[in-house]
């Protein structure tokens, strides 16, 4: 086999079938649309989701819930997370930057210290918004807690 006499596999290419040039070539004619009709008319399309006069599904469901645009979505990071950082890389200052740089979140990411755990160093943690009790945990070993 060499490059002048590759050709597709058997039966992977198609004919076009060429519609509307003629009687001659079988597709002329009415070109596969049959006789009058909207749908024999160029420029018809139907609307998305018709269901050819039967009630549509999107009006069949009830409706429900909505979207509150002011969400504001955090990231949670638990406590015991982070006494497991600082005590890895003996961390005494824990922000975003440091959160980022152990993988646990991404750069745009809002993070949320939460209390699930125990901790048991001195830390200083900068984060956007803290729950109650990790506030008392960290501030329970003389830690320091800055919101940004």
């Amino acid at each position: 086999m060499e490059l002048h006499n590759l050709k597709p596999a058997e039966g992977s290419v198609h004919k076009e079938k060429r519609i509307g040039r003629g009687q001659g070539s079988g597709y002329g004619g009415t070109s596969t649309r049959g006789h009058k009709g909207a749908k024999s008319r160029s420029g018809f399309h139907t609307k998305v989701g018709f269901e050819g006069g039967q009630m549509p599904l999107q009006r069949r469901l009830p409706k429900f819930g909505f979207k509150n645009i002011n969400r504001k979505e955090f990231k949670g990071i638990n406590i015991s997370t982070l006494q497991l950082l600082a005590d890895k890389k003996s961390l005494t200052l824990i922000d975003v930057d440091a959160l980022i740089e152990a993988g646990l979140v991404k750069k745009n990411d809002k993070v949320k210290i939460l209390g699930d755990g125990t901790l048991t160093a001195k830390l200083e943690v900068r984060a956007h918004a803290f729950s109650n009790s990790a506030v008392k945990a960290i501030e329970a070993q003389q830690g320091t807690v800055v919101k940004l």
